[in-house]
């Protein structure tokens, strides 16, 4: 437009597609969806602390994890395949594994996983094949981490904004989170005696899920309006306030516990101060487990109010086309 010229007509507002918004709504159902997401994080990150409570000589920590890795697969794939509506749905999903598809690949992690994490509990329970058992153990725990990551890459791949945009950090931010989740289960559960590896595993997961989280926020920039408003920005900040809390409190239980020990105490729970580290720590790894799944629904909610709205899918495309356009070719 030359100097002097004025606009006569406004620039549009894309608001909808005859009537229709421009991209469509997840179908995916709530809470099953989000608490499907919760539960994969949790039991990838269990089966990884179980083998490694296993391989240190902790039974309590090792029990609590195993239970917490097949419970978490189970449920998961209940609310996995409800969400479907049929369960043939999900039987139907591994007749074809692709590479290219997160959904596919994601399958084929779960199906194994739940399996033999399966197999690892009913060999603990009944003393029947432990080396089976072991070797069931190990193979969970090698696909645990895939478990845990997949969903976020899952999410990356459907055409919503927030979540496609999303997709350097939301692996990661959900690997983080089942972590602190798994940590933050183990930490409330298992004895006090036997849970610093379960501690280490909830404080370093809650703290990268924090980053990870602000740090896409800050990326994301305007398309990261729906984490700050309505129910999705206020599930944020609820799962923000529960980690933050849970890695306070988790921090004031181990501190108060070293505090304790260095006087002498022996670290026992019966004494005040044993008594109040103990406390501290359980409330922090049940704030953790919470966050981890306010985490989900916040991410869940953020992406379906991306897709209602039309700016976060048009003015996203207008910016991308604007910088290819300043971009020169090889012939300018």
């Amino acid at each position: 437009m030359s100097r002097g010229e004025q606009l006569m007509v406004p620039e549009p507002e894309f608001e909808s597609y005859y009537g229709r918004p421009i991209i469509k709504q997840p179908t995916w159902k709530s809470p099953d969806v989000p608490l499907y997401l919760f539960l994969g994080g949790l039991a990838g990150a269990s089966a990884v602390l179980a083998e490694g409570a296993a391989l240190t000589g902790r039974p309590g920590l090792e029990r609590i994890g195993r239970y917490a890795a097949t419970s978490g697969a189970g449920l998961g794939t209940v609310f996995l395949i409800k969400d479907l509506g049929r369960p043939e749905r999900f039987l139907k999903m591994l007749r074809v594994f692709k590479v290219t598809s997160p959904l596919s690949v994601g399958s084929y992690v779960l199906a194994p996983f739940g399996t033999l994490t399966a197999v690892a509990v009913g060999s603990r329970i009944t003393g029947w094949f432990p080396r089976l058992g072991r070797l069931a153990g190990l193979g969970s725990a090698a696909l645990g981490p895939a478990l845990a990551t997949y969903t976020g890459a899952l999410l990356a791949n459907t055409a919503v904004p927030v979540w496609h945009e999303g997709h350097r950090e939301l692996p990661v931010v959900f690997g983080a989170s089942g972590a602190a989740a798994g940590g933050g289960l183990a930490t409330l559960l298992a004895p006090a005696a036997e849970s610093s590896p379960a501690v280490r595993m909830g404080v370093l997961g809650g703290a990268i899920e924090l980053a990870g989280s602000v740090g896409m926020e800050k990326r994301l920039g305007m398309l990261a309006e729906p984490y700050r408003q309505g129910k999705s920005g206020r599930l944020t900040q609820l799962s923000r306030a529960l980690t933050v809390g849970g890695l306070a409190l988790t921090a004031l239980g181990t501190l108060t516990s070293a505090s304790h020990d260095s006087r002498g105490a022996g670290g026992s729970a019966g004494r005040p101060g044993g008594a109040l580290s103990s406390v501290a720590r359980r409330l922090g790894g049940a704030a953790l487990v919470a966050g981890s799944l306010s985490l989900r629904f916040a991410v869940f909610e953020a992406g379906r109010a991306s897709a209602k709205d039309p700016k976060y899918t048009v003015i996203p495309q207008r910016e991308r086309a604007q910088a290819r356009q300043k971009v020169p070719t090889r012939h300018e």
